[in-house]
C-alpha cells in the first residue's frame, strides 16, 4: 500500500493519501482547497487514480479541496450522512466501507466535535484517521457546530480505544509538529480523557477551554456545507499560459523539451552549470546564457521581466533551485527543463558545441 501524510501550514491540516499499489486506486482524506495543485501533482507522479475524497467532518478552519479535486480528477466526494453538507456523491454511515483496489477504509461514527464527525479505520486495523475527534495528546473542541463533550468521550472510548493498542492514529490537525500517535499511547497518556479520567472529568475540562473563535469559520463552514464549491478555481486561473507546463509535487513548473526546442526565440534560457560544463561534451542549448547557480541571485537584473525564463543544468536539480531564486526575485514566468542536458541530448535535440 502507498501512504503519504501531507501538511497545510496555514491551517495546520493533515491530508492523507492512501493507494493500492497494485491497482493504483487511491483515496484522499481531508484535502485542503489551496493544496489541490500539490495533491494532484503527487497523484499524477505516482500514477494513481483518485476514486474518493473523504472529509472526516465539516471543517471550520479551512475549505475542503473535494469539489476542486472532483473537477480535476473525476473523483467522488464522500462525507458523513449526518454532516448536513450538500453536493456529495456519497453519504457515509457507520460501518460503510470506502474501497480502493483490494484495500478499504471502514467508517466509524465519532461525533462530539460535530454531529457528522467520522473516523476511518484501515481494513487490517493498523491505521486509523481520527479527524478532529482524537488528536495527539488532545481532542477536537466541542464548543460550536453541535459540539458535545460527552458524546466525544463515548466516541473515543467506544470507537477508537477499542482498536488494537498498536493501531497508529493520524489526526486531521496538529499544532506542535507532531505527526502520529497510537491507541495505546492515547489511552494511557491523553491528558483530557486517558488513564482513569471519567466522562464528567472530560466534560468539565472541555467546558473550560476558553478557546478563541476559529478565524476562518465564517468562510469555511458555508463553503464546506457545499463540499467546497467555489465561484472560480484559483489554481486554474493561475495556470501559466505561455507554454504547456507541468507542476511537480516539489512545487516546480517544468517545461516540455519539444516545445522549448520549437520556441527557442520566445524565451530566455539560462544555463546554471559551471563554465567548464557549459563548454563541455554535453554541449549547450542554442541561445542559452551561462550564469552559474552561485551567481544567479546577484545577476537577476540581466533578465527581461516580459519574457519567460527557462532554467537548465546537467540533470535538472540545480536548475530547479534556480527557478526558486528567480521567483524570489519577482519573476513569474519561469520553468525548469526537467532532466537537464542529459535528457535533452538523449532525445536528440539540437545543441551547440557538444561532442557526439
Amino acid at each position: 500500500m502507498i501512504f503519504r501524510q501531507l501538511f497545510d501550514q496555514q491551517s495546520s491540516t493533515y491530508t492523507y493519501l492512501l493507494a493500492d499499489s497494485a491497482t493504483g486506486d487511491s483515496v484522499l482524506i481531508d484535502p485542503v482547497f489551496e493544496q489541490v495543485r500539490r495533491d494532484t501533482a503527487l497523484i499524477d507522479e505516482l500514477g494513481l487514480r483518485l476514486l474518493y475524497t473523504v472529509d472526516t467532518h465539516v471543517h471550520a478552519d479551512h475549505v475542503t479541496g473535494a469539489w476542486m479535486l472532483k473537477r480535476r480528477t473525476g473523483s467522488q466526494i464522500a462525507i458523513s450522512a449526518t454532516s448536513g453538507a450538500d453536493g456529495a456523491d456519497r453519504y457515509l454511515s457507520d460501518g460503510d466501507r470506502c474501497g480502493f483496489g483490494a484495500r478499504h477504509l471502514t467508517v466509524r461514527a465519532t461525533p462530539g466535535h460535530t454531529n457528522g464527525c467520522v473516523s476511518l479505520v484501515l481494513d487490517d486495523e493498523t491505521m486509523a484517521f481520527t479527524g478532529d475527534c482524537l488528536l495527539i495528546r488532545g481532542t477536537g473542541r466541542t464548543d460550536f457546530q453541535q459540539g458535545d463533550p460527552r458524546a466525544m468521550f463515548r466516541a473515543v472510548h467506544d470507537r477508537i480505544f477499542t482498536l488494537p493498542d498498536t493501531c497508529l492514529l493520524y489526526p486531521a490537525h496538529d499544532y506542535r509538529g507532531l505527526s502520529v500517535t497510537s491507541v495505546g499511547e492515547e489511552r494511557r497518556f491523553n491528558p483530557r480523557l486517558g488513564g482513569e479520567l471519567c466522562e464528567d472529568d472530560f466534560a468539565v475540562y472541555m467546558t473550560n477551554l476558553r478557546l478563541p473563535h476559529p478565524r476562518q469559520i465564517d468562510i469555511a463552514v458555508p463553503a464546506n456545507l457545499k463540499c467546497g464549491v467555489a465561484a472560480s478555481d484559483p489554481t486554474q486561473i493561475a495556470e501559466p499560459g505561455w507554454a504547456p507546463l507541468a507542476y511537480t509535487f516539489a512545487g516546480i513548473w517544468e517545461i516540455n523539451p519539444q516545445w522549448l526546442e520549437e520556441n527557442l526565440d520566445s524565451v530566455q534560457i539560462v544555463d546554471v552549470r559551471e563554465a567548464a560544463e557549459f563548454e563541455g561534451p554535453l554541449g549547450r542549448i542554442p541561445r542559452a546564457r551561462l550564469i552559474p547557480l552561485g551567481e544567479l541571485a546577484q545577476r537577476t537584473s540581466e533578465f527581461a521581466q516580459e519574457r519567460p525564463i527557462v532554467t537548465v543544468c546537467r540533470a535538472g536539480g540545480r536548475s530547479a533551485q534556480a527557478t526558486v531564486i528567480l521567483r524570489q526575485a519577482g519573476f513569474e514566468a519561469i520553468a525548469n527543463l526537467a532532466g537537464g542536458m542529459l535528457r535533452w541530448r538523449a532525445e536528440g535535440r539540437v545543441v551547440e558545441n557538444g561532442s557526439v
